[in-house]
This record gives structure tokens, C-alpha cells and sequence, in this order.
């Protein structure tokens, strides 16, 4: 295991911002996960996992920390129960993943096409888009458990998973190191259509897995949210910087009463709570596609991005994010959480309280 000291982590996340890791190393393969876990518990170090770099900020001070960039890669399915079970190492790339499992015949992800990013942080934030979420698919997660040291399998039924988060992101944080993920896919199957977005951009023909990824990557490029094009002005971006809030139904009736109108989209969850658009309150707030404070500004397509362009600092961004969620807080009363994982807490000097203005919500 070669540990390099002082690598610029900027280039290796898709908002471009940030300083260096302490100490920083690569891994092919899970003995490598497990020395670079040995190597920080040594040494008193904490441990950072980085995958693609497409939900991440980093702090401008960098991060005193060994960062492990998963590059693990490997595909292997079978066949079950009339269903296929497919295995993805974790540093497989999560588009090319969705393609090969649509090229086969394979139905469960066609409508996550598109996602940056990496296999291996789609259970961590249940990942989900267009009508799906992992956690339909997700059957099994094997990760190294950094209290032990040991590989686990975790079932479905463990991850704890909820909108946009599940245990590993919520109760333990930073414990596990994914390093597989196993999905259980229809072989054969038709595709999901539930999403209006896809439905209208498919003109209700019958359509194909295919036909739905295709039709999923046209939406998400008309909003910039497909992240690999270099002619993209909007393409350093984390996607959407905001979740969706989702609130008691008091608080639902009582935002829209203030919004003072009733077509404000809403949508009741399983639980009785009500989920709103976070892209809608901002515009309702006041702001504007593509709207900048200097180097830093909204997608010029989508509201729920945050756009770092040449010469923006993670200062800027952050002071960004805080004035849309001060106003749309002030305009609704509701506080947006931010979607992205904050590095640079561990340095003492540097805190994602510190950067917010106030703790996150």
C-alpha cells in the first residue's frame, strides 16, 4: 500500500472546490481497504472513503485525515427465485453500472440513469430518482466494519434506509467502507413509468428499458444534471444541493397558506408526513436560474443546483447555500437541509456548524 501526503482532493469531486488530504491512498481491492483502515487506527488517524467526488465538499483548509478513493471494480450476477441478483464492486461508476444492467434485459435501476458518482454510495444515501430508489433493489451490502476490522454482510433489512438516507448515513457514519452492493433485478421485467416527467417524455407508448434510460438522461441533461459534459457551464455542481423537505402536515398546511397557493406541489408520504419541492421554494423565495454571488450562483437550468465556477472557494459556496436557505426559511419557515457530505470537521478549526451559521437541521 503506497500512502501519498498532500493530495489536492478539488480535482476529484465534481463542485471543484477544497484543499488537500493529508494523507491520501488508492484501493483496488478490499486487502488494500483493510491495510489503509489498519494504517489510520495505528496511527490515531481518522478515516475518509471517497468515491466519485459528486456529493462532496470539501473544506477549503483540506482534511487531516487518510482519504481511501475506492477504485474497486468487478460485476458478477446470478440468477434466483425468477429474479437476477447482480453484484457491483463499489468503485464500479454508477451510470455505466445502470447500463449494463439495462443492456441485459435487467429492470430495477433504468430510471436511475445518469447519476454521477460511484456503486458504492447508492445505499449509503439511497440514492433515487424518477419514481425509483435503491431500496427497492438493494438486497445486500458487503462493507468493512472499521469498529472490528472486519468484512460484514448486511441485509436489506438493516440498512435502515428512508428518503435519501439510511443507517450508514444517519446512525453510524463513517463505521462501514462499502465495498459491494447486491441488487435484485427482474430479468425481463418492464420498465418503472410512474414519474410524470418520464411518462410525458415517453407520450405513453410502450417503452422499453431503454427507451426509459434514454428518456431519463434527455430530462436530466435539460437541467444540467448530468454531470460529465466539459461544455456544460453548469457541470460543477453536487446535483441537487437541497433535499426535498418533508414535514408534519401542520407545517404543510401552514407553508401553504404562506405560499398562497394551492397548486404548491406536495406529496403525502407512506408515514402521513408531506413531502415538498425544495426547487420550488426557492423560486418561490425569489430565486432565479442561474443567478450568481461572484464566482458562485444556481444551475441556469435547475434551482436545486449550486454552481461553483472558475475562481470559487468552498467559502463562497457555503455563504451561497446559507443566504438560499435563509430566505426560503424567512419566505416559508421551513430550513432546507443540505443533500452533500461536509470534510473538514475533524481539523477543530473547520466545522460543518462553523460553515452553516448554525448547526445543520
Amino acid at each position: 500500500m503506497t500512502v501519498s501526503e498532500r493530495v489536492p482532493l478539488a480535482p476529484l469531486t465534481t463542485l471543484g472546490v477544497g484543499g488537500a488530504a493529508r494523507w491520501f491512498v488508492e484501493a483496488a481491492d478490499e486487502a488494500t481497504v483493510r491495510s489503509a483502515h489498519a494504517w489510520a487506527r495505528e496511527r490515531g488517524v481518522p478515516l475518509r472513503v471517497l468515491g466519485g467526488g459528486s456529493n462532496l465538499v470539501v473544506a477549503e483548509a483540506g482534511v487531516d485525515a487518510l482519504v481511501v478513493r475506492i477504485v474497486l471494480r468487478g460485476i458478477t450476477h446470478r440468477e434466483r427465485g425468477g429474479a437476477v441478483e447482480v453484484t457491483a464492486a463499489a468503485g464500479e461508476p454508477w451510470d455505466r453500472f445502470v447500463a449494463t444492467t439495462v443492456e441485459r434485459g435487467w429492470a430495477g435501476l433504468e430510471c436511475l440513469s445518469g447519476i454521477p458518482g460511484l456503486v458504492g454510495a447508492t445505499p449509503i444515501q439511497n440514492v433515487g430518482a424518477y419514481g425509483q430508489e435503491v431500496s427497492d433493489t438493494v438486497i445486500a451490502v458487503r462493507a468493512l466494519d472499521t469498529t472490528t476490522g472486519e468484512v460484514a454482510e448486511i441485509a436489506a433489512a438493516d440498512c435502515g434506509f428512508a428518503y435519501r438516507d439510511s443507517v450508514f448515513k444517519r446512525q453510524t457514519p463513517g463505521r462501514f467502507v462499502v465495498l459491494a452492493v447486491t441488487y435484485r433485478l427482474r430479468a425481463g421485467g418492464a420498465p418503472t413509468l410512474t414519474y410524470a416527467d418520464v411518462q410525458r417524455h415517453l407520450a405513453g407508448r410502450g417503452a422499453t428499458l431503454a427507451d426509459t434510460r434514454a428518456a431519463v438522461l434527455t430530462i436530466r441533461r435539460g437541467k444540467s444534471m448530468v454531470l460529465d459534459d466539459p461544455a456544460d457551464p453548469n457541470r460543477r455542481s453536487c446535483g441537487s444541493f437541497f433535499l426535498n423537505p418533508i414535514v408534519e402536515p401542520a407545517q404543510a398546511e401552514a407553508i401553504t397558506a404562506r405560499a398562497a397557493d394551492p397548486a404548491m406541489p406536495r406529496w403525502r408520504q407512506p408515514d402521513g408526513r408531506v413531502k415538498l419541492s425544495a426547487a420550488w421554494l426557492i423560486e418561490r423565495a425569489g430565486f432565479t436560474r442561474g443567478e450568481r454571488a461572484g464566482a458562485v450562483g444556481l444551475s441556469t437550468r435547475h434551482t436545486l443546483a449550486i454552481v461553483a465556477h472558475d475562481g470559487a472557494r468552498t467559502a463562497d459556496v457555503l455563504a451561497f447555500a446559507r443566504r438560499v436557505q435563509d430566505r426560503v426559511e424567512q419566505r416559508f419557515g421551513v430550513r432546507l437541509s443540505p443533500e452533500p457530505v461536509f470534510w473538514g470537521a475533524e481539523r477543530g478549526d473547520v466545522s460543518a456548524e462553523t460553515w452553516w451559521g448554525a448547526p445543520l437541521k
